[in-house]
């Protein structure tokens, strides 16, 4: 038998730890002193004790510890556990990566508050332009509810157009409307620019879901060009509305995201962001 102390450099854990067990009745010791009260514990129960510091990591509370393993979870059972509870623990790390990321994103559209761009904006029609594409629903237009929707449909409808032995002609072009069924909702098309349907002889200008459209053009549009990620596009964004609203303009839908340079590393991608407007 072991002493408290020697369980526990044992099992790489704390002997406050172990006395807590106890109390606990989560993992008694073999054995308790009558006379001193010293508690000794057997190697065989190591086994228990892995499964418990393995539970207790994997996010279980301590009552739910003690009937997993008095039901005695082997291990391809905890080598379940483990598996989902990485998936989910990889997903909580993207999701706070990704709010920190917006975080910063406000941040940088504070510190560019009151500098208006002066020489950066330009007034331009823009034409009509036929493209493919797929059209899906996000929730809002917050980045976290845009950005889930938009990279997937892209993979998606280059993926479609290389089955189709179709290579796009001009830039991605993203766009979007209030979709129909309201509540904020929006309606998030990924384009490319083709020359003409994905087959001969599509007559209802579809083909494998991939739809093909004329964009209509824009008699009025301020852009901008935003350098980097779309992730960091909102002080961009921010500095073209207020370039908009103090010479005298008003919006007159949502924005357009047309991707002139897409390189693997995002921080080099180059977007010219496109927004109709009227005067005011």
């Amino acid at each position: 038998m072991f002493t408290i102390g020697d369980f526990a450099r044992h099992g790489r854990v704390s002997v406050r730890m172990l006395r807590h067990y106890d109390a606990t009745g989560l993992l008694r010791p073999a054995h308790v002193d009558p006379a001193s009260g010293y508690r000794h514990y057997t190697a065989a129960q190591l086994a228990r004790l892995n499964r418990i510091i393995a539970l207790k990591d994997l996010g279980f509370t301590l009552r739910q510890v003690r009937d997993i393993v008095d039901e005695r979870v082997d291990a391809d059972e905890l080598r379940g556990m483990l598996r989902l509870r990485r998936a989910e623990l990889e997903s909580a790390v993207a999701a706070a990566e990704a709010r920190l990321v917006q975080v910063e994103a406000r941040l940088r559209a504070i510190e560019s508050e009151g500098h208006m761009p002066m020489n950066d904006v330009v007034i331009k029609k823009v034409p009509t332009v036929r493209v493919a594409e797929l059209t899906a629903t996000a929730g809002s237009f917050a980045p976290e509810a845009i950005g889930p929707v938009i990279g997937p449909l892209y993979d998606e409808l280059f993926r479609r157009l290389g089955s189709a032995g179709v290579a796009p002609d001009g830039p991605g072009i993203a766009y979007y409307e209030d979709a129909p069924e309201g509540g904020g909702r929006i309606s998030v098309h990924a384009a490319v620019q083709v020359t003409g349907p994905l087959r001969a002889g599509a007559e209802d200008g579809t083909d494998d879901g991939v739809r093909v459209v004329d964009l209509p053009g824009l008699d009025e549009a301020a852009t901008i060009v935003h350098r980097g990620s779309m992730d960091t596009v909102l002080s961009t964004a921010q500095a073209l509305a207020r370039w908009v609203d103090a010479h005298g303009y008003r919006s007159a839908g949502h924005p357009r995201e047309v991707n002139l340079e897409c390189p693997e590393n995002r921080e080099d991608w180059v977007t010219e962001l496109q927004v109709p407007v009227t005067r005011a």
